[in-house]
């Protein structure tokens, strides 16, 4: 980028109001911003205005946001491009930084929030701009989680950064919160994407077991091993290797996964040359690992060499906006094993589901769809086909008005992040009378 007096800011979309709001934003923040209302004459004045950074819609008529992106990525590597939209799905949002997006932002954006981005990106870039960074290595799309909660939006754009490279992740869950589905989504839009994805299990199988099944062993080395046999670990070539509830391992079997980790190479059960991996280690566990360090039931060393790039994922409960999405999406597959032409959840069905902590987490929700479909006689689950576990079981007191009441007021704030301003709004009420039906 030539030197200018203030940083550049392209703004594009096909809202002219939101153009104004954000062009009236960065221009008090100092910084130099023209808009375009289309994919096609930002690309008309990119050259002329010589941007430092570009914000841009993905649904515009004519080219999309995604189109731009591309065209920029390709011809102009010192801009830098920030991504909003609408829809806040994953694909979206991997496809975007993926193919190098600075950021991702969901509509409807504060125009605070894009400032700040904006200071981030020029501080970002001068810090580049005075320092050698290495080329990134592009990758390609694809996913299948669901939801647009801030924390999944960070999941999605992680993928989407790890999908360009092969460093080892470790996964941090409670169980049932689509550990597996996040390394599926990170191998399946890697450059090894068609490499095998191997899936293992570590509690399902004894030390032995789970030494041969990724090590491989040659013929004799124990009792049944009539034959030679290829691990997990040569199968996999160049793919990925996911170890899930890494946390249940033994001591033993760390000291193995650490020394492959460390020199890329492993000896089969019984072997005595050793064998080179290419794999890419992908691992996950529930179990709190600080604490099985202190207890010297998992060694540290094997801990960092894994937490590379660390995903904490939320539970269910801490993401509560996102679980009428998520149950919609899982009537396709929940039809397709049920044979139940299910289609829709009623309102009152969504409440209780909103309401409910999900211990289990998806796995939990859709096992419970599952059962409202197989008892639903039509097309709709409604609240009584639902048979929820625990405190949320409705019982005389969650019956009443008061209460209805307060599950909505819940419902829309999660929806709305806890803005209470916002949330009042959407309810019609005051501020005040909102603090009423809060918790103390």
């Amino acid at each position: 980028m030539s030197e200018q007096s203030s940083p550049r800011i392209l703004v594009v979309d096909d809202d002219t109001d939101g153009l104004e709001v954000l062009q009236t934003r960065l221009t008090h923040a100092g910084y130099d911003v023209e808009t375009a209302e289309s994919a096609e004459k930002a690309l008309s004045r990119v050259k002329a205005f010589d941007p430092g950074m570009i914000v841009t819609d993905v649904r515009m008529s004519g080219m999309t946001g995604l189109e731009l992106l591309e065209k920029i990525r390709g011809t102009m590597d010192d801009v830098e491009v920030v991504v909003m939209t609408a829809h806040d799905d994953m694909e979206t949002a991997v496809t975007a930084m993926k193919s190098g997006a600075f950021d991702f932002l969901v509509k409807p954006v504060d125009p605070k929030a894009v400032q700040a981005l904006a200071d981030r990106c020029f501080k970002e870039r001068e810090l580049v701009e005075t320092t050698e960074v290495p080329d990134e290595v592009a990758a390609l799309p694809r996913s299948r989680l669901v939801g647009s909660d801030p924390k999944m939006i960070d999941i999605y754009k992680t993928i989407g950064v790890l999908a360009r490279n092969r460093a080892t992740v470790l996964i941090r869950g409670e169980t049932g919160t689509g550990k597996e589905v996040i390394a599926r989504g990170i191998h399946e839009n890697s450059d090894a994407a068609q490499e095998p994805f191997i899936a293992v299990n570590c509690t399902a199988l004894t030390d032995t077991l789970l030494e041969s099944e990724l090590f491989g062993h040659v013929k004799g080395a124990f009792t049944g091993a009539t034959g030679a046999r290829k691990g997990y670990f040569e199968l996999a070539k160049k793919g990925t290797i996911f170890l899930d509830e890494i946390g249940d391992t033994s001591p033993d079997f760390q000291t193995k996964l650490l020394r492959v980790l460390q020199e890329r190479r492993f000896y089969p059960v019984g072997g005595e040359e050793p064998r080179k991996t290419e794999a890419r280690v992908i691992a996950a566990t529930h179990q709190p690992i600080q604490e099985l360090i202190e207890k010297e039931r998992f060694r540290e060393d094997l801990y960092f060499r894994l937490k590379v790039v660390e995903i904490h994922v939320p539970p269910l409960r801490d993401r509560r906006g996102d679980i009428e999405a998520i149950a919609t999406a899982l009537l396709g597959r929940i039809r397709e094993e049920t044979g139940k032409d299910v289609r829709r959840i009623s309102d009152d069905a969504v409440e209780r589901l909103m309401a409910y902590d999900w211990p289990g987490n998806v796995r939990e929700l859709e096992n419970a769809l599952m059962r409202a479909a197989i008892v639903a006689r039509g097309t709709v689950i409604g609240e009584d086909h639902l048979i929820l576990e625990g405190s949320s079981q409705p019982g005389p007191r969650d019956l009443t008005l008061d209460a209805a009441i307060r599950r909505h007021v819940r419902l829309v704030l999660d929806r709305t992040d806890d803005d209470a301003a916002e949330a009042a709004r959407l309810l019609d009420i005051s501020a005040k009378e909102l603090k009423k039906y809060l918790p103390d």
